[in-house]
């Protein structure tokens, strides 16, 4: 059966097209509006529309807003699935710029222009919340992106849309960075400085360098974690905080988080002495002491606040000289260190708990290739002694 076609207004043209039976057996007439120039154009868009709804492709018009169906995606999809501290980060982007722009519109609304023009003004100075100047970070534009494109996705797959505009926009480039990290001497100098400082502070540091665990994996390891006899760490949960919520405890990052790492008998023994020093705290404070199991506390035997490290970290490097760095950076410190031990690629992928060892060399191609000028000059050192020796001018 052929559609009809009638004039509204102005280029705007009605499409209706009846097709199927509803539960009472009733015939289920579709409707459509449109722009065209022209009849013939509205037609060749009412055949569309007929072809779509034959073969089941066509979504009703949703009447939902983005506001609204971003209150759905959190409930359906997010807090069953997300991470606490993801779904933290993407609220605060919902409430914070993204529905305020774009909460008002209804989903069929939303067009490749209108995230254009939304990226655009994520650029503009005086958007930071923070007070800082400047506009938003690259980086921090394509978080709202990638938000965005996920939830008209689910829209799409909710028979919402028919289709994602996030699709059709290209978020801003971002330049990588190369992550400052420490070589031998700074690691040196980072153990010795830290070996006059509370021996907790310094198993962790000694932990992360020798591990490269992340700081939620590092904070969230208990004693039944640390097999002292074979020389292995369980790395089974992550310590996390977020505000409002507090202090948690979660499963690592991923699947392939969820690892076992072996480590030198110098760590072994600096653990077995922490552990001693420990049990000698436990029994001074006696009842007042919390029964957590926690490598990292507090003087009574809590878990560790995670903001703790975050809030020594800088003051101790600021206190001995050492290059600023991110605590995370200890991790990128302790994989560099490996590559330049000409450590395989995939056992450094696995003690560093990554989803696939393509993720590592992304992450430190720089070091790779660092690694690789350094092979290169060892062996030019190597050829030319030996043309040296023969006597060959070069």
């Amino acid at each position: 059966m052929a559609g009809n076609l009638r004039k509204r207004g102005k280029e705007s043209w009605e499409l209706s097209f009846s097709h199927g039976y509803d539960a009472n057996g009733k015939r289920i007439r579709h409707y459509k509006t449109i722009k065209a120039k022209s009849e013939r154009e509205a037609q060749k868009e009412l055949a569309k529309f007929v072809t779509e709804i034959e073969k089941g492709s066509y979504v009703v018009p949703s009447k939902l807003t983005f506001g609204e169906f971003s209150d759905k995606w959190i409930e359906m999809h997010g807090t069953q699935n997300l991470a606490p501290k993801t779904l933290d980060l993407y609220i605060g982007l919902l409430n914070d710029r993204i529905i305020p722009a774009l909460g008002h519109l209804k989903l069929e609304q939303i067009k490749p222009m209108h995230l254009v023009e939304f990226y655009k003004n994520l650029k503009e100075t005086g958007i930071r919340l923070d007070g800082k100047p400047g506009p938003l970070s690259d980086q921090y534009i394509v978080h709202h992106h990638r938000l965005i494109r996920t939830m008209l996705q689910y829209a799409v797959k909710w028979q919402f849309l028919s289709s994602n505009p996030a699709s059709q926009v290209d978020p801003p480039k971002v330049r990588k960075k190369q992550t400052n990290v420490y070589d031998e001497k700074q690691v040196q100098a980072l153990l010795e400085a830290v070996e006059n400082e509370d021996l907790k502070y310094k198993v962790l540091i000694h932990l992360a360098v020798s591990t490269g665990m992340r700081q939620g994996e590092l904070l969230g390891l208990e004693w039944k974690h640390i097999d002292l006899e074979n020389f292995i760490i369980h790395v089974c949960q992550s310590s996390q905080y977020i505000p409002g919520k507090g202090v948690f405890t979660k499963s690592p990052k991923n699947e392939t988080s969820v690892r076992s790492i072996t480590v030198p008998v110098s760590i072994i023994a600096l653990l077995k002495q922490y552990r001693v020093k420990q049990k000698k705290e436990r029994l001074r404070i006696g009842d007042k002491w919390h029964e957590s199991d926690r490598l990292f506390t507090t003087w009574d035997g809590k878990a560790m606040h995670p903001t703790t490290v975050s809030s020594w970290f800088p003051e101790f490097l600021r206190k001995y000289e050492l290059p600023r760095i991110r605590f995370h950076a200890l991790r990128h410190t302790a994989a560099t260190l490996l590559i330049n031990q000409n450590v395989h690629m995939k056992t450094i992928s696995a003690r560093l708990g990554h989803s696939n060892i393509q993720t590592t060399m992304d992450i430190y191609g720089h070091s790779l290739k660092s690694a690789d000028q350094d092979a290169a000059d060892k062996l030019d050192f190597l050829f030319k002694s030996e043309t040296k020796r023969k006597g060959i001018d070069l």
